[in-house]
Order: structure tokens, then C-alpha cells, then sequence
């Protein structure tokens, strides 16, 4: 593939955007609360597509139409499970998760929701569940990477190693500078460019084709079950695809807009519209992945992944193509910033701060998150180094371990008076090992996604060593505390 200066000019424009966001957000951000949280005053629409961004990343623009393009329609269970299970999310989770965490001594991050949720005094929950999200947001962070080497190396014909450092650096830099409020207004613009993307796309590439008949010619010709839901059906297969609903309840990177949104009562609003955003969009990298498969297929594509570049490439002129590709590294950059900038409140609000006896300043304990957003950049840039990594499976590790670990704690948490610290510490652990352990295992019944078996298995593990720990519950009375006071804003 070749590129055109148009295609590097409207590129380039739209990193500066973006850039410029950053800057606007450092300006207005003064406190640790307003780094990690942006003072909790997102409104409904952006906290809608922040969370739609933040969550789809690469995969809905690299990974989704990819493995549409090799294997149809079958794999839009994918997209269903999600569905079901963002909804969900947005239905148990949010309003109680806003509410709850704002009154437990107004807790910033997931591990000191859970510490000031239990009475924890030992920390070790705050510790142990900082621990996972650092290690497994090592490998999101890493697919995101992936991706965007991906992008520019296919784009521009650069060197894997070259475009993963110039990736890294854009993605880091606005990060660095404005915290949660950057992440957030970048985040409702590249859902925006996101949106109309894969909308034009496929409409585009279906004219340029003759039309949906000579399309659909085309990909019958292909492949006769190219619109088969069921083809290549099997029970494991299917239950793996559903079950990546599963691990909504778990990603710290999207709870953190449910705790960061200005007021409970704006989050039915918010919800239709993630909701509404979300479907249209898996319509669309569907299309994507369809006529894709239609368009190249005299000269298939060795990378399946590539499909959104080298469509967008064929069928717009180079200022258009700019800007679509850059939506590629909107969906990249929109859920890499949110991952990094939770992977550093975490080292800063859940270790550093607990762990030395020094008084720091607000403005000190900014610039520490920020230096150690760029700990882990460094890290997970070092993971992604192997050009073979495929964004797909990076992201479907991260998301079972988050998924299995935290999942079935947060719900336990918001719902059960009776669920302990000792339970809340047996789902985390237990989730968290069966998802690495499972994932080493092939053949049989170890084909299943590994989310499944971890997710029963964890929940299980809380429930039983709650009903074992009841004596002298402190976080039986926190909650009846937490639960009064959101019924009051409730009635109010």
C-alpha cells in the first residue's frame, strides 16, 4: 500500500486535535480528583461515547471486521454478547457503582471502592486487586499498541518497531497532559468519527461494488454460508462467543465513567444513547467485514485484520481516507488512554499513596500519576514488540481476566449485604489464576473461553467463603450504609 500526501496532511490535522484537547484538559485539571475522575462532571452524552469508545477500541475496527472477513456472519455472537451484556452493565452497574463509590469516602479507583466497601484495614484487598489490573491492563494496553503499529505500518510503510514508537508516543502525549477530562473529550470525538466511519464505509464500498445484489453475488460465490449464523455451530463455540458479555461487569476502564458521571439521574439517558451507538457501529464493522471480503476477493488480503485500511484505501479519495483512518487510531487511542490513565491512578492512589509516609501535595500527586502513566506505557510498548501479536487475542486475554476477577466482586458487591472480604479477596484471586491457568490449556472442553469456567468458578469461590465468613461482618453494615443513602437520592 502506498499513501498520498492528502491522506498524511488530514491525519496528522486530526492529531492535533486531539493534542490540542489534551492541552485544553491540562489547563482545567487541578486536582488528583479531577486527573483520575474529572471531579465527577461528565455529562450523559459524553460519559455515553466515552464509555462506547473506550470499550470497542481496535478490536471494532481492526479485529471485529477481520474476523468477519475470513469466516461471515457466524461471527457476530460476538457482537451480541456484548450487547446483552453492556446493557447490563449500564442497568446494574452504573447507578449503584456512582452511587456507592461518591459515598465511600468519595473513592476514585476500583481498589478503594472495594477497601472502603469492606472496612478493609489490612489493605490487602486494595493491594491484591491493584496488582490485577496492573497486570492485566499490561496486555490491553499492549493490543491497543499492537493495533496502532498495525495502522501505521500498513498506512505510511513503516518499520513494526517504528510505527509501534510513534503510536506509543501519540497515544501518551495528550494522556500525560490532561488525565481523565483529555481521555473523555477525545473520547466522545473519536466515538464520533468512530460512528460515521463505519457507517459511510460499507455504503461507499457496496456502490463502488454495483450494488447489495452484485455484492451478495460476489460473496456467495465466495463462501455459499457467508450469511449463516450457525455455520461451523458448536455449543463451546457459541457459549465463547455469548460469554464476552460477561466481562463488562469487570473493566475498571469503563466503570470508571459510571463513577465519573455527574449525577445518577443522567444515566438512563446516557445508556440510550451508548446503547444506541454501540449496535449501529457492530452493524457496521460487520458491513465492513462483508463487503471487504467481497471487494478483495481476487487478490485476498494476507493480514485479515488490514480489511478497514486497505477498503478505506480503495474507495475514497486521499483527503476522505485520511480522516477514516484516522478513526482506526481514534478506536485505538480511545480505549489505551482510558487503560493507562487507570493503570496509573492505581500506583499512585492505591500504592503510593499507602505506602510512603510522605504528605505529598495535590499538584505532586498529579505529576507522579502522570510519570506513572508513563511507566506503564513503557512497559506495555515493550510487550507489544512482537510484530506477530494479533489484537483479537490480546484483548480477549485482558478482557476474560478483568471479566472473571472483578466481575462477579463488583456485582456480590453492589447487591449482597452478606459478601465479606475474605469472599471479595477468594473472587479475585480465583478469577484472576483460572483465567491464566485455563488459557495454557488446549483441546476438549479448554477450547471454551476461558471467561466461562473462571467467572462460575470465582463467583462460586465468593459466595461460599462469605457464608463461611459471616461472623463479625463490618461490610454488612457499610453496606446497609452505602445502599440507604442511594435510595435517599433516589426518593430526592
Amino acid at each position: 500500500m502506498t499513501f498520498e500526501l492528502p491522506t498524511l496532511i488530514t491525519f496528522i490535522g486530526y492529531l492535533f486535535v486531539t493534542l490540542g484537547i489534551g492541552f485544553f484538559a491540562y489547563k482545567a485539571t487541578d486536582t488528583l480528583s479531577d486527573y483520575i475522575l474529572g471531579g465527577r462532571q461528565l455529562g450523559p452524552a459524553v460519559t455515553a461515547l466515552s464509555v462506547g469508545a473506550s470499550d470497542m477500541s481496535g478490536w471494532l475496527l481492526l479485529g471485529l471486521p477481520g474476523a468477519v472477513y475470513l469466516s461471515g456472519v457466524s461471527e457476530v455472537w460476538i457482537g451480541v454478547g456484548l450487547v446483552v451484556g453492556a446493557f447490563f452493565n449500564w442497568l446494574l452497574v452504573a447507578p449503584k457503582l456512582r452511587s456507592f463509590t461518591e459515598k465511600a469516602n468519595d473513592a476514585l479507583t476500583i481498589p478503594e471502592f472495594l477497601e472502603q466497601r469492606f472496612n478493609d484495614k489490612s489493605h490487602t484487598l486494595r493491594f491484591v486487586s491493584a496488582i490485577t489490573i496492573l497486570v492485566f491492563f499490561t496486555f490491553y494496553v499492549s493490543s491497543g499498541l499492537v493495533g496502532g503499529a498495525i495502522l501505521f505500518e500498513e498506512v505510511f510503510g513503516l518499520e513494526y518497531m517504528n510505527a509501534l514508537m510513534i503510536g506509543a508516543l501519540v497515544i501518551v502525549s495528550y494522556t500525560f497532559l490532561g488525565g481523565f477530562l483529555a481521555v473523555s473529550w477525545t473520547d466522545f470525538f473519536q466515538g464520533c468519527l468512530m460512528f460515521l466511519a463505519l457507517i459511510v464505509l460499507p455504503i461507499v464500498a457496496i456502490n463502488d461494488l454495483g450494488g447489495l445484489d452484485k455484492t451478495q453475488a460476489i460473496l456467495t460465490n465466495i463462501n455459499p454460508d457467508y450469511d449463516s449464523l450457525s455455520k461451523g455451530f458448536t455449543w463451546l463455540g457459541f457459549i465463547s462467543l455469548f460469554a464476552w458479555g460477561l466481562g463488562y461487569f469487570g473493566q475498571p476502564h469503563i466503570l470508571s465513567r459510571f463513577m465519573a458521571i455527574r449525577s445518577t439521574k443522567d444515566i438512563p439517558k446516557s445508556r440510550n444513547i451508548a446503547m444506541g451507538w454501540m449496535i449501529i457501529s457492530l452493524f457496521g464493522a460487520l458491513g465492513v467485514g462483508l463487503v471487504g471480503s467481497a471487494y478483495f476477493a481476487e487478490s485476498p488480503l494476507d493480514n485479515p485484520e488490514t480489511v478497514f485500511i486497505f477498503l478505506t484505501q480503495a474507495v475514497f479519495n486521499p483527503w476522505v481516507a485520511g480522516i477514516l483512518i484516522a478513526a482506526i487510531l481514534s478506536a485505538i487511542m480511545s480505549t489505551i488512554d482510558s487503560q493507562l490513565l487507570v493503570c496509573s491512578s492505581v500506583i499512585v492512589e492505591d500504592f503510593y499513596k499507602h505506602i510512603s509516609k510522605r504528605k505529598a501535595s495535590e499538584n505532586e500527586l498529579v505529576w507522579l500519576t502522570r510519570f506513572s502513566l508513563l511507566a506503564i506505557a513503557i512497559i506495555a510498548t515493550w510487550v507489544a514488540t512482537n510484530p506477530e501479536s494479533s489484537v483479537l487475542d490480546l484483548v480477549s486475554y485482558a478482557w476474560a481476566g478483568f471479566g472473571a476477577a472483578f466481575g462477579p466482586a463488583i456485582l456480590f458487591s453492589l447487591y449482597w449485604p452478606k459478601y465479606t472480604k475474605q469472599g471479595a479477596l477468594a473472587t479475585i484471586v480465583n478469577g484472576a489464576i483460572i483465567v491464566i491457568v485455563w488459557k495454557q490449556l488446549s483441546g476438549g472442553i479448554f477450547d471454551l473461553y476461558e471467561i466461562v469456567p473462571a467467572f462460575i468458578l470465582a463467583s462460586i469461590a465468593g459466595y461460599v467463603v462469605s457464608l463461611l465468613t459471616q461472623k463479625d461482618n463490618p461490610a454488612e453494615a457499610v453496606y446497609h450504609q452505602l445502599n440507604n443513602c442511594e435510595n435517599n437520592e433516589n426518593i430526592a
